[in-house]
């Protein structure tokens, strides 16, 4: 038995059977991500002892009859913007190389108190601003399904680590697509929450408004069953929901009978590549079949999201990294005085694009152009939140891509920043209206090797129960969600 090749479910059945024990699956996991990682590079670090002592713990607390859960003993990964008790956070920046938090983010809190085990930290683009993972400090990862192609961003990491069964399940965050669109380009299944949903404390912020954990999977139940684990009110968090947290496990269907699907027109644009718009339209006749009724709905301020979203994301970010000075943690550069001791940091510690980043935002906020950029984006926010409440009074849930096109080249758009921004143009809305919204692979391109293609299931604020249950549906009626990329070092 490959235990590698374990889904979450199938693990946890096997482990409360005594079939296989938490440190033999952590094993496999280890040799898993030893053999793979110089092809794929997904992870920044590997927390290896970590991991073998909450396996033996998770093993100990079975045999003890203690307290378990589905998630006991499972081995996972996370998105190296999220804050781990001992282990190296980096946000794949030079600035926090060496940064050791003292304390946990609320998620792993839970998955630790779950039982899980932390095997590692995902790469990511340089603070989560990237569409590629290609703006790591470190290096860029490769998608297990084309070495030559990018995993997408900014959670590249940890859909690449996903798809090439180097960890059952993961965690990303999502700010702008961040989640969906590598889970889109990595054939895997990755859930954006409801803003608040998930407590986003010890979450190093990239945009405050906008940024989301969820879990990334190799299926819908999979997601499903490490969000039950994740919900749920945080008082650490200011903006985390109280709001009864449901038994997604509970969601599934055989059918859809009852629900209407709304197609936005405006996501079916010149743009969108054949060889995603095809699979789309196929998954969209799956959804008929299964019950559903499907119709064209319209969110007509979507020609804004790009924008809005990047302005608001730019002034957010320069604020948020303002406190990146080599004062109190992370990379310290001397300098003659105060000044040059942070201009010296800053310049050494944060990558082009960063820095891109701060100075657009810092320039949307400054004297005389705020009220004619950062406070008119905030006033479309608006409307872009209101296209989705209009739709959602005519339809239950909405499908539409992860992205116009499927993964593109590595290096491809590393060079123009606006053609890297435009890749995220059926995501980015998602953020600035709060709603939730669920990734999952419809079919591959035509391509040798053959590309996976990504959909998108977007439902109103708090109703994952309702992405759950059309997700769970459609891969119970198709398998692309099986299909298993053979990765193999090209170049």
């Amino acid at each position: 038995m490959n235990l590698h090749t374990l889904s979450v479910r199938q693990a946890a059945a096997l482990l409360e059977t005594g079939e296989i024990t938490s440190v033999a699956l952590t094993g496999a996991i280890l040799e898993r991500i030893r053999a793979l990682e110089p092809t794929v590079r997904a992870h920044i670090t590997i927390s290896e002892d970590l991991a073998f002592q909450q396996a033996e713990a998770a093993d100990a607390r079975r045999r003890a009859g203690q307290r378990v859960t589905p998630l006991t003993g499972i081995p996972y990964a996370v998105k190296d913007c999220i804050s781990t008790k001992g282990v190296r956070t980096t946000c794949a920046s030079k600035i926090l190389a060496n940064y050791v938090p003292r304390y946990n983010a609320t998620v792993i809190e839970r998955l630790e108190d779950a039982g899980a085990v932390l095997v590692g930290k995902h790469n990511m683009d340089e603070f989560g601003m990237g569409s590629s993972c290609e703006n790591s400090a470190f290096f860029p990862t490769h998608n297990p399904w084309d070495v030559t192609r990018v995993p997408g961003g900014s959670s590249g990491g940890s859909a690449a680590a996903v798809a090439a069964e180097m960890t059952p399940f993961a965690l990303g965050e999502d700010t702008g697509g961040s989640i969906r669109m590598p889970a889109g380009f990595c054939g895997v299944t990755g859930l954006k929450p409801t803003y608040g949903r998930v407590s986003r404390y010890g979450l190093i912020a990239l945009a405050s408004s906008f940024d989301t954990i969820g879990p990334l999977a190799r299926d819908v139940a999979d997601v499903a069953l490490v969000m039950q684990t994740l919900a749920g009110h945080d008082p650490r968090d200011s903006t985390s929901l109280r709001a009864p947290v449901p038994d997604y496990t509970q969601a599934y269907t055989p059918d859809l009978k009852g629900l209407t699907l709304g197609v936005p027109v405006e996501y079916f644009t010149a743009g969108i590549a054949p060889s995603v718009e095809t699979p789309i339209r196929e998954a969209l006749r799956v959804l008929r079949d299964l019950g559903a009724a499907v119709r064209e709905v319209s969110l007509p301020h979507t020609r804004y999201a790009i924008p809005v979203y990047y302005l608001i994301l730019f002034a957010e970010a320069s604020s948020n990294l303002a406190r990146f000075d080599g004062t109190r943690f992370g990379l310290s550069e001397t300098g003659a005085d105060m000044l040059a001791h942070y201009t010296r940091t800053r310049a050494a510690g944060f990558g082009a694009e960063v820095k891109r980043r701060i100075m657009l935002g810092t320039f949307a906020l400054s004297s005389g152009y705020y009220d004619a950029y950062y406070l008119r984006a905030q006033k479309v926010r608006m409307l872009l939140r209101r296209d989705f409440e209009h739709a959602f009074a005519q339809v239950d849930a909405l499908v539409a891509p992860v992205c116009p096109t499927p993964a593109f080249r590595l290096g491809e758009k590393i060079a123009d920043p606006l053609t890297m921004y435009l890749s995220d143009v059926h995501v980015v809305a998602v953020n600035p209206a709060g709603v939730p919204a669920l990734a999952l692979p419809c079919g591959f391109t035509a391509d040798t090797p053959p590309l996976p293609v990504g959909m998108q299931i977007i439902g109103r604020p708090l109703e994952e129960v309702t992405l759950f249950r059309i997700g769970y549906a459609y891969q119970q009626a198709t398998s692309w969600h099986l299909a298993r990329p053979n990765v193999k070092y090209e170049g």
